[in-house]
């Protein structure tokens, strides 16, 4: 029986990891849960699931739990209850399923706990990717990815050394936009940009992929999941979302992976690694039916965030930190109303252009650029 903290519970991720473990009840034990301010889903998971440690953004929320559910739960909130939850002595894998660079310190602290890590919190890796890739090393602990993209590269490299690879290419499904021309997008509204064709997904992460930011954060996300310099990183877009992505060998082989656009899959295959366990009940992929996939060339002006992002990986340090932090306080105000959808994107390059970077940043200089950059942006 496999013990498992989730961080995210309430959100598109944590929803559908918890589908997994209800499919798995005889493998899956969830232990430790944390949720935002989502307060009544939450309570129905603490229903079904019994956890033992619980943590929530708010600690009126703890509270109310907590007279709610007695002494058997423990209840916890903010920051400490996000790595608290992280590191639960009980659990054996982390699912870090947060939206933001808030998932930064819980996935410390579960590595330096030496939890296994199913990372589905990207932003993580953008902004401190040195730090979280040397603490794994450092505590011999696997970073098993939970992104589609992500799951189907290292699904592909199946141990093949990084010198037999030539590049990664990932795929993109070309977000809620993806055939709008650049003038198309003047006056676009927030209910249009979160439509999106294939994919059941949070609002953040939808917004990123209409930006293609989302892309833009795989990349780099990439990079320091496999360990391969930007020039080997390419990104396709395929609107259907069937390949997840490929992993091209020097000797000019290409491994796919390929499904459905469900991220149960990647979410289940991040839960039982090295095994895979039958999905019986699900949609197989019938590619008879599908009859055609298509490809397309990624455009760097008109996905200019794309460009930003690869920019920003390339100079490093604490671009990438400016990049994720411009980018989470652009969306959030693009969702409310108060910047056009264009904006998102001349926000993030302003940021990035005023920025002078550090090169090898400690923690506390990531957190200083991070709440510096948020602070200058907030309307």
């Amino acid at each position: 029986m496999k013990q498992i903290s989730l961080l995210g519970s309430t959100g598109s991720i944590g929803t559908q990891t918890l589908d997994v473990i209800r499919d798995y009840p005889d493998q899956f034990t969830l232990s430790a849960l944390a949720c935002g301010t989502n307060l009544e889903l939450c309570r129905n998971q603490i229903k079904e699931f019994q956890p033992k440690l619980v943590s929530v953004q708010r600690p009126e929320d703890a509270q109310t739990l907590a007279g709610e559910f007695g002494d058997s739960i423990e209840f916890l909130y903010g920051e400490e209850g996000l790595k608290e939850v992280a590191r639960y002595s009980e659990s054996d894998i982390v699912v870090t399923a947060i939206t933001g660079s808030i998932g930064l310190l819980p996935t410390l602290s579960a590595i330096k706990a030496k939890k296994a890590v199913a990372i589905a919190n990207k932003e993580t890796l953008v902004s401190a990717g040195h730090l979280v890739v040397s603490a794994a090393k450092e505590n011999d602990v696997p970073l098993i990815p939970v992104d589609s993209e992500h799951s189907a590269i290292f699904q592909a490299l199946n141990g093949e050394p990084n010198k037999a690879v030539d590049r990664l290419i990932l795929t993109a499904s070309g977000g809620s936009f993806r055939d709008k021309s650049r003038a198309e997008l003047d006056g676009v509204t927030v209910e249009q940009a979160l439509a999106h064709p294939n994919w059941s997904m949070g609002a953040k992460v939808t917004i990123d992929s209409a930006t293609m930011m989302n892309k833009g954060l795989e990349v780099i996300e990439a990079k320091w999941l496999f360990g391969l310099d930007y020039d080997q990183i390419d990104v396709l877009i395929h609107k259907e979302s069937i390949i997840h992505s490929m992993v091209e060998y020097v000797d000019r082989s290409v491994i796919a992976q390929l499904g459905t656009p469900d991220m149960r899959v990647p979410i289940q295959y991040a839960l039982t690694y090295p095994e895979r366990f039958a999905r019986p009940k699900h949609e197989r992929l019938d590619l008879a039916e599908l009859g055609k996939l298509h490809f397309e060339k990624m455009d760097m002006e008109r996905f200019r965030c794309m460009k930003l992002a690869y920019e920003a990986g390339r100079v490093g340090g604490t671009m990438t930190t400016v990049l994720n932090a411009a980018n989470e306080v652009a969306v959030f105000r693009f969702l409310q109303g108060e910047i056009t959808f264009l904006e998102i994107e001349r926000i993030i390059e302003e940021a990035l252009s005023a920025h002078s970077p550090i090169a090898h940043p400690s923690l506390e200089e990531i957190q200083a650029v991070d709440a510096s950059i948020r602070k200058q942006l907030q309307a």
